[in-house]
């Protein structure tokens, strides 16, 4: 990356536009940036980091106001800096937000902040985004490092490496983690810890599960199983670790008491086959007693039936000669009643055509015969005829009747609306224009809405993350509080931890000597004289002390981790807000929100005006239009009216003359249509009812006739005999129904009695039902008894043969969990420094920082010779400091090699001029290491913040040397420093110069 030109307005102590040319700076390699204590030369780097990652070094970031309190109150911030990233020229425009006078009225609103990318190709500049987070993203992907590694290594600020150099491994340990991406080790430290939990659990858990099993086959059994105390344990926190012995006993224990309840179970089936078989033949017994005795029994039933079908025989032939009667009878009784029907018909149809003749009586001679009137009939038809042809001319009459009233109706309808027209079309015009006029008038208004709505939207988005900020906030202050307890809580643990350590260790001494005896080795040095055993005052902890302590020392630390994580993630969610909404409050924010919301309303009241008055000129428009049409239509339409009304008024006149003829004295046509219609429809009912009648009288005769031959056939004297015979349908049904059971009951009864099987029982003596019944309930209950206890025996021995699988599978199964344990908590334990064969006691993430601090100092100690002329050179220790009581902090420590006295010192010891060569060193060597890290993107514009004045006339010509160096390449330097030597040394210069109204900047060369 190199710089081109940098431009600044309105930011940190500039109040103006100041323009710097880094070209003719760089072109010299090596250039100073000097100034007056607080003129602003640290600000030029805040303006550099800001245009490319929009936030500035440091503490000073979380200031968050960088306008220029110097500007004007309308100026606003600015900085624009172009730059060439990878080969690509690009040109940044970044604005901070800031507080802005209201246009209207007083107070101040929120400008927010806005970012501007583009790019050179062919000539001109090309606008890439304008979305701050498209830049950020596009600017450290070619870059290939965050805001904190470019601070670190494109501006190396003096005073931090000074206290880098000088820190505890704690604070550097925070340093190193921010520029060089350990999480993944941070993340597999916590994996293996939640690891190590987790097959814990599962050990413990598939454990109990066999030992849930086994005391199942132990309840099944009546008994208890091995190992099992009749006295509950307490409950522990963690299960140990246990051998696998009292497990691995159990499947064999298991056997034993199978094979056992086996034996007991075939006992059980032998004797209740015996019962059983005493059991059937009772029961056999007993059925075959019953079936003799139903036999018996069903015999004497039916001499008794067949004894009263005999006594009954009588009644039996009566129903017989009834039924018989009266199937004679029905086929005489449909004749009568056919009779009597024929008579009521011929009755009724004379009555009718006495009627009906007495209806004409007007129209022919009195007493006609039917050929009179059906001769009177067809002459009226014959007049209806001829008069059928004047129905057309009578409708085409009354349509041009009502033609014409149409026509005079149209007529009176359309002139009036003419004339109306007439006097629109006369006015409407001027109308029409006037309003086209106040709508051009009226889109210019409410051509700012697009505007407005933005400066809402905007405003809007800034109160919303102002209330995010105000409860991430709160939230964040929970959280920090919780997380001091955290560390506090770990901490003791620790320390409870480290302390049952130390006196366990301290007190093995005393627990082997408890073992000795006079005259027998030691186990430790074997000699066979203890001439003093180690004693202990105290109670020694055992291993199980020891391991709950670190147990509940790395649920601590866990709990700890996860509150930190909770506290970055609420200061992410915090800054974001904080990007958005500043420090303004919500009260304010709001009353921008209205103040938008209020002038966006202006606007769209005067929108929905503008709606409608486009909608009312296009409507005038259109009615306009509507009125001439309309005008020219009725116009057309009255001409044809008055062409139709002369034609149809002489066609009225002759059809009229003709039909007045037609109908003669009816008033209608249709009146005598109708009047000869109906004369003629009631001759003919007249004949038709004369004809009725005379068919009537011949039925019924010949009905008569044939009532009285069938009667006498079926032995009948009269029809009243017929009818006395004749029976319903149901009644002869019951009748028949009656018989048919008699019928039954006989056959029923003969084919008992002829059954040898019943005759063959009746001849045996009957059984002792009850005595035999005794039998079998003994038997049943005997045989009960044996069944539920076999049952008992086979479900236990079914139980048992279950659980046994069970329980093999869950022993198998328990022995890899414990081994799968056993490896996880070994490297847990080894990732967190925790453990006895991690030598270093270095956590993963503090050895990787390490790694990464070992190739810092290589890259330090090359430019540190030089400037020390071969005198000092750092070396990284993995030794931790003392009074560090933190686990894993290991492997973060630095001291510094004195070759003139051949001791190594600690980094405090050294002077100020000292220091600032060391840690200038470190700077560079860190540099040189988080480039490569990022990807080997190439910085080619370097700044170095003070510390020259603490350097001797010899050192600073060896710094100088070293600075020199960095030119290599193409490479420039900058030097922030307000030492008169290195005006004189330096002539490349950016003179900045502080003034009441601001600070100013010039470039020499």
């Amino acid at each position: 990356m190199r710089l081109h030109r940098l431009e600044i307005t309105a930011f940190g102590p500039f109040s103006g536009t100041e323009e710097i040319d880094f070209d003719a700076l760089s072109g010299a390699g090596l250039f100073l940036i000097q100034g007056q204590t607080g003129a602003g030369k640290t600000s030029v780097l805040d303006a550099v980091c800001f245009a490319l990652y929009g936030q500035v070094p440091g503490v000073r970031n979380a200031i968050k106001n960088l306008r220029s309190d110097h500007a004007a109150p309308h100026q606003a911030p600015r900085v624009v800096l172009e730059t060439t990233i990878r080969g690509r020229r690009f040109r940044i425009s970044r604005s901070p937000a800031w507080e802005r006078p209201k246009k209207r009225g007083t107070g101040t609103t929120t400008e927010h902040a806005s970012v501007i990318l583009e790019e050179r190709a062919h000539g001109d500049w090309i606008g890439l985004t304008n979305r701050l987070d498209e830049a950020g993203d596009l600017i450290g992907r070619l870059l290939g490092m965050t805001a904190a590694q470019f601070c670190q290594v494109a501006m190396l600020p003096q005073g931090e490496f000074a206290s880098f150099l000088r820190a505890g491994a704690e604070e550097r340990r925070k340093v190193l983690e921010r520029l060089f991406a350990t999480e993944v080790f941070t993340q597999v430290e916590k994996w293996l810890a939640d690891r190590r939990a987790t097959t814990r659990r599962e050990a413990a858990d598939l454990r109990s599960a066999a030992e849930s099993v086994a005391d199942r086959i132990a309840e099944a059994a009546g008994t208890q199983r091995p190992g099992r105390s009749l006295v509950p344990e307490p409950r522990q926190a963690e299960p140990p670790d246990e051998s696998l012995d009292d497990i691995e006993i159990l499947p064999a224990w298991a056997a034993e008491l199978a094979g056992h309840h086996t034996t007991i179970h075939t006992i059980n089936e032998t004797l209740l086959a015996e019962a059983s078989a005493a059991h059937e033949t009772a029961r056999t017994t007993l059925e075959s007693a019953r079936t003799l005795a139903e036999r018996q029994h069903r015999h004497a039933e039916a001499l008794r039936r067949r004894h009263t079908l005999e006594e009954r025989a009588e009644e039996r032939s009566r129903l017989t000669a009834r039924l018989d009667a009266a199937a004679r009878a029905d086929r005489v009784v449909a004749l009568i009643k056919q009779v009597r029907e024929r008579a009521e018909r011929a009755k009724l149809t004379h009555r009718e055509a006495n009627e009906a003749r007495s209806r004409v009586a007007s129209l022919v001679t009195p007493g006609a015969a039917a050929d009179v009137l059906a001769k009177a009939e067809r002459e009226r038809r014959d007049d209806i005829a001829a008069l059928e042809g004047k129905r057309g001319s009578a409708d085409r009459l009354r349509r041009i009747t009502s033609e014409l009233a149409d026509l005079y109706g149209e007529r009176d309808r359309l002139e009036p609306e003419e004339a109306k027209l007439a006097a629109t079309l006369d006015e409407l015009p001027g109308v029409v224009d006037e309003q086209r006029a106040q709508l051009d008038e009226a889109r210019i208004v409410v051509a700012g809405r697009s505007g407005a709505e933005a400066v809402l939207q905007e405003a809007a988005r800034r109160l919303d993350a102002a209330r995010r900020r105000d409860q991430v906030t709160a939230r964040l202050g929970q959280a920090e509080e919780a997380l001091r307890d955290a560390i506090d809580v770990a901490q003791q643990a620790r320390e409870r931890f480290q302390d049952l350590r130390q006196a366990r260790l301290e007190g093995m001494a005393a627990t082997l000597a408890e073992d000795l005896t006079p005259g027998e080795p030691c186990r430790v040095c074997g000699s066979t004289d203890h001439p003093a055993p180690a004693t202990s005052l105290g109670l020694i902890p055992g291993e199980e002390d020891e391991e709950r302590a670190n147990t509940a020392y790395e649920q601590a630390q866990t709990r700890r981790e996860e509150t930190s994580g909770l506290v970055e993630s609420l200061r992410a969610e915090r800054d974001a807000a904080l990007e958005v909404a500043g420090e303004a409050d919500t009260a304010t924010l709001g009353a921008d929100v209205a103040e938008a919301q209020e002038a966006l309303a202006a606007i769209d009241a005067r929108t929905a005006h503008l709606e409608r008055m486009e909608r009312q000129v296009h409507q005038a428009a259109q009615e306009l239009e509507r009125v001439r049409d309309r005008r020219d239509e009725i116009a057309r339409v009255l001409t044809t009216n008055h062409a139709r009304h002369g034609e149809l008024s002489a066609e009225q006149a002759r059809l009229t003359a003709e039909l007045d003829k037609a109908r003669g004295d009816d008033p209608t046509l249709e009146a005598r249509i109708d009047r000869l219609g109906h004369e003629a429809d009631a001759l003919a009912e007249a004949v038709q009812a004369l004809q009725t009648a005379d068919r009537a009288a011949d039925e019924l005769a010949a009905a008569r006739a044939r009532a009285k031959q069938t009667a006498a056939d079926e032995g009948f004297a009269t029809p009243d005999d017929v009818m006395v015979a004749a029976l319903e349908d149901e009644d002869q049904a019951a009748l028949r129904d009656r018989i048919r059971r008699f019928d039954n009951e006989e056959a029923a009864v003969k084919e008992i009695l002829a059954d040898r099987a019943l005759i063959a029982a009746a001849a045996q003596p009957a059984p002792d039902l009850s005595a035999l019944e005794a039998a079998l309930a003994i038997a049943q209950t005997t045989r009960t008894a044996i069944a539920s206890a076999a049952d008992r025996a086979r479900k236990r021995r079914e139980r048992l043969a279950e659980l046994r699988t069970e329980l093999t599978t869950r022993v198998h199964a328990w022995r890899p969990a414990a081994e799968r344990h056993a490896l996880a908590a070994r490297l847990a334990g080894l990732t967190s420094g925790q453990s006895g064969a991690n030598r270093l006691s270095m956590r993963l993430s503090a050895y990787v920082l390490a790694a990464r601090l070992e190739q810092v100092v290589a890259a330090a100690n090359e430019r540190l010779a030089r400037m020390s002329a071969g005198r000092y050179a750092l070396l990284h220790t993995t030794d931790k400091a003392a009074g560090d009581r933190r686990g894993g902090s290991g492997g973060l420590g630095l001291r510094v090699v004195d070759a003139w006295t051949g001791q190594e010192r600690d980094p405090v010891t050294l002077s100020g001029g000292e220091s600032f060569i060391t840690s200038l060193a470190l700077a560079l060597g860190l540099a040189d290491v988080v480039t490569a890290e990022a990807g080997g993107t190439e910085i080619n514009t370097l700044f170095v913040d003070e510390g020259f004045g603490t350097l001797d006339e010899e050192t600073l010509d060896e710094v100088m040397d070293v600075l020199d160096a960095l030119r290599d390449g193409g490479r420039a330097v900058g030097i922030v420093s307000h030492v008169a030597e290195l005006r004189t040394r330096i002539p490349a210069q950016l003179r900045i110069s502080k003034q009441r109204t601001g600070s100013t900047a010039a470039v020499t060369v």
